[in-house]
């Protein structure tokens, strides 16, 4: 079987005009920069009704040819992809062959852009999403890797070997490379090659993708449910309180970030079990403040808030036990028949560092924020209407600091991708065998000058995840100042 190449045989069509197109489009961006520098203050005119419009000329021309040329770049690139898709490995080479794995995923994106978009004057914020181009852009980069990651870790769709299993002769094989000894039923190629232990490169990006997803916004979230249980007394009741709670997260701030994760992480604090201490406290913060949002909001009516709160916090504090809870540790109290979940070691110790290092942070954010929300008239109509306090903290603070909470929790996961990647990187907390994108360009890095395609698809996929984040936020962000 011969080697496959990247875009096979529709390359030889394609390939010369995707070259041809690339240049024109440098060379129209390159003219771009350039007149917008030459041109600097003529490049829009004021209308006689105030509003601004384009002033034509050399650079409105080349602001235009570049949009169009980088349209029909995309559309090859989607040529490429759909054909691929539907054609299959031979016809469109190792592109064609990974855009027929990700086939699911593009189903998923299609289905998800079609309804949203048909029903976005109803979803509120996130409908409004759909109106900015950037946002559209970042909130795509994401979901790839939300439905690639969910796809490949639990469904199996998209892998084609096994992220563990190694092949005879696979070692360091470059991509396209077809598998020796193909079993019936087995997949022919390593579509990205072969990493030094004859792994495929390609399943274990996806398997990869999978931690992340996992890990980065939950820690994230869970960050959050610190952050905001403490920030919101702190800058609503003042004074000792927010004295000590700003103390407290100061002092963890101090420390850097990377000494801390050392700290946590070592075999020999793993050991005296601080890490399952830590996450006893820490996972209690959703359970809190569930308890209270609901509360607050139903205390007049008894009736109905004390069933629900039995109902809720009993299903929260079961999954909150089994959480916490893991046999052999110095944490184990559920039997193993009531424990919901089986939380790897090196990913509890982890995911408690990130919401422990990212909590103080979002404490300070929500802090300003309840500093001067609860200046505004509609919390002393609330104060005068003899609501309590975490009603007026939960039900009247905290909704009108969305807008930066949601901004910033898109750019906290970012963040946590990162710092995920660094402590894969570093070797700390995940397994040497875990398909996590920072222990993969660790692993990949040892041997870069000889092989970089064990390296290159990681350090790419972790780049264009938290470029989406960003773009996501900032898509956020221009919506929200809208309203």
């Amino acid at each position: 079987m011969e080697p496959l190449t990247w875009t096979g045989g529709l390359g030889t069509v394609l390939d010369p005009i995707l070259y041809a197109v690339m240049g024109v489009f440098i060379i129209a961006v390159l003219a771009q920069i350039v007149l917008s520098i030459i041109s600097s203050g003529d490049r829009v005119v004021t209308n006689p009704d105030g509003t601004l419009s384009s002033a034509g000329g050399l650079y409105g021309m080349s602001s235009m040819a570049t949009r169009w040329i980088g349209i029909a770049l995309v559309g090859i690139l989607l040529v490429y992809l759909v054909v691929g898709a539907l054609g299959g490995t031979s016809t469109a080479g190792i592109v064609g062959g990974m855009s027929r794995q990700l086939l699911p995923v593009w189903i998923a994106l299609i289905l998800t852009y079609v309804l949203s978009i048909k029903f976005k004057r109803k979803l509120g914020l996130y409908g409004k999403l759909f109106d900015s181009t950037v946002g559209m852009i970042g909130f795509g980069l994401v979901m790839f890797w939300i439905f690639a990651g969910v796809m490949a870790g639990v469904f199996d769709l998209i892998i084609t070997h096994d992220t563990l299993s190694q092949v005879s002769g696979m070692k360091n094989k470059l991509p396209g490379t077809p598998l020796f000894g193909a079993e019936e039923g087995e997949y022919d190629w390593y579509l990205l090659g072969g990493d030094n232990l004859a792994r495929d490169v390609f399943s274990r990006l996806f398997k990869g993708a999978w931690v992340v997803v996992q890990i980065a916004p939950l820690a994230t979230l869970f960050a959050f449910m610190v952050g905001i249980t403490l920030g919101l007394p702190a800058g609503y009741y003042g004074g000792r309180l927010d004295t000590i709670l700003s103390f407290l997260a100061n002092l963890i701030l101090a420390f850097p970030v990377i000494l801390l994760f050392y700290l946590l992480v070592t075999p020999e604090i793993v050991a005296t079990g601080i890490p399952n201490y830590m996450a006893t406290v820490l996972f209690v913060f959703p359970l809190v403040f569930l308890g209270v949002l609901l509360n607050s909001r139903y205390y007049t009516q008894p009736s109905f808030r004390t069933p629900l709160l039995i109902v809720v916090l009993g299903i929260m504090g079961w999954i909150y036990l089994s959480l916490i809870s893991s046999p052999g540790s110095k944490v184990s109290i559920l039997p193993e028949f009531l424990d919901l979940f089986e939380i790897p070691a090196g990913i509890l110790v982890v995911f408690v560092s990130v919401v422990f290092v990212n909590a103080p942070t979002v404490f300070r954010i929500v802090r300003g924020l309840a500093l001067d929300i609860k200046t505004r008239d509609y919390v002393a109509a609330a104060q005068t209407r003899g609501e309590g306090p975490w009603y007026i903290m939960l039900w009247e603070i905290l909704p009108n600091a969305r807008g930066p909470l949601i901004v910033d929790f898109c750019l906290r996961i970012g963040y946590t991708t990162i710092l995920l990647g660094t402590l894969g990187f570093f070797g700390l907390g995940l397994e040497s065998e875990s398909p996590d994108w920072g222990t993969t360009i660790n692993t990949g890095r040892q041997l870069i000058r000889a092989y970089i395609h064990p390296l290159l698809p990681p350090a790419l996929s972790l780049m264009t995840l938290v470029l989406g984040l960003n773009l996501l936020a900032d898509g956020l962000r221009e919506e929200s100042l809208k309203d």
